[in-house]
């Protein structure tokens, strides 16, 4: 009984290690981008759309509209349009006075009523049937974009000619624990996204920072099939383009085009927003991303689980030679698990310029393991709170 439990516990972990260690080489493996020619976005003939889905965000969008409209790239080359989701505040006014800078305001309430599952898809939709431009560039109202954003991104869709660009997203972090946890938390799954879109070995990305074709998304029926659930504008978007395209999506890795979002302020905001993301997590056409689900839940169950059961037993195992206690085995687990992240992790935050918080990554695994069991549980069972909604 006790050695096929090791037995068990070394096949997960096992399995766990091999295939971060493998997102680990897959990150290092994509050559780092940079637009070498000072004035390659002025020959750029790209036209780009950028599209902001924007709902009670007075506090955040006159920021993000000013880093949009402060581009290195042509104004004459792209445009804006921010979609208002039936704002409760003075969103759409503050949108307005941006309209002599190429930003178009479309409110949401004009096309359909406040009764949809859906609203940030059917947003962006409306926006992409309004657009002019042939690429369309995604972000979010409480984001900031660099001054290289659109330029690096035109750049490599001229080069490498992709239909769908994921990019890396980083938390604007301050130094309250609930946001360097979300820091740390975000940096992990952009190395995931990065090694796994690079690899081809599933789909990952962020709404907060992505590109793709108009082509590609008529082709695949924009969000058909999936409009009725709640999440799922990047991620679910993405796997109908990669089975259409599937060597033309990319990652782009590049720190000119990294957008910084801001970090939830409280602990409920956090997981209103894990909540959402994890709600999606049975609703992936591409099942291999649901196994990668399973088996991290999986490990973070386990590592819950043993403590609790050392402090009910005292079993002794004496397999291979060697002996342990339960808790000795969960603290091993524990430090084997902490070494084999930390090991991907650093080149990921070095690229991000947050190696600094790597300092404090042991003291937030056991808050990070609790984190993931709930979130993952309420995804799939609870419902939440996004925006002043309350959703299923």
């Amino acid at each position: 009984m006790h050695q096929a439990l090791l037995i068990i516990l070394a096949v997960i972990f096992g399995t766990y290690s091999t295939l971060i260690l493998f997102y680990w080489r897959g990150w290092l493996a994509i050559s780092d981008y940079r637009v070498t020619m000072p004035d390659a976005g002025q020959k750029s003939k790209i036209k780009i759309t950028v599209i902001i889905p924007a709902r009670n965000e007075e506090k955040k969008i006159e920021a993000c509209l000013n880093s949009v409209c402060n581009q290195t790239y042509p104004r004459d080359l792209f445009e804006v349009l921010v979609v208002d989701d039936h704002s409760e505040d003075n969103t759409a006014l503050i949108i307005n006075n941006y309209t002599h800078q190429n930003v178009r305001l479309i409110s949401l309430k004009d096309f359909v009523k406040d009764d949809l599952n859906s609203f940030k898809k059917k947003a962006i939709e409306i926006a992409i049937r309004q657009s002019t431009g042939e690429l369309i560039v995604a972000t979010d109202a409480d984001c900031v974009v660099p001054k290289n954003w659109l330029q690096t991104i035109a750049a490599f869709y001229e080069k490498y000619n992709p239909e769908f660009i994921a990019a890396p997203v980083a938390v604007n972090c301050d130094f309250r624990f609930i946001e360097i946890f979300q820091a740390l938390d975000f940096m992990v799954l952009q190395g995931i996204t990065g090694a796994s879109v690079h690899k081809k070995i599933h789909s990952m990305c962020n709404g907060a920072n992505l590109a793709y074709t108009k082509k590609a998304f008529d082709e695949v029926g924009g969000f058909a099939g999936i409009d009725n659930i709640a999440s799922g504008d990047d991620m679910l978007l993405m796997h109908k383009i990669f089975k259409q395209y599937p060597d033309k999506v990319m990652f782009l890795k590049s720190k000119d085009a990294i957008v910084e979002t801001a970090a939830a302020h409280s602990v409920k905001e956090f997981f209103n927003q894990r909540i959402r993301w994890a709600s999606k997590a049975d609703k992936y056409d591409d099942k291999r991303i649901f196994a990668v689900l399973l088996l991290v839940y999986i490990v973070n169950i386990m590592l819950l689980l043993l403590p609790v059961v050392a402090i009910f037993a005292s079993i002794q195992f004496a397999a291979f030679n060697c002996q342990f206690s339960i808790f000795g085995l969960w603290l091993c687990l524990l430090v084997l698990k902490t070494i084999v992240e930390l090991i991907f992790l650093y080149p990921v935050a070095k690229f991000f310029g947050k190696q600094k918080l790597l300092l404090i990554f042991l003291i937030m695994q056991p808050f990070h393991i609790i984190y993931t069991i709930i979130a993952g549980w309420l995804g799939k069972f609870g419902s939440y709170s996004w925006k002043e909604r309350k959703v299923k």
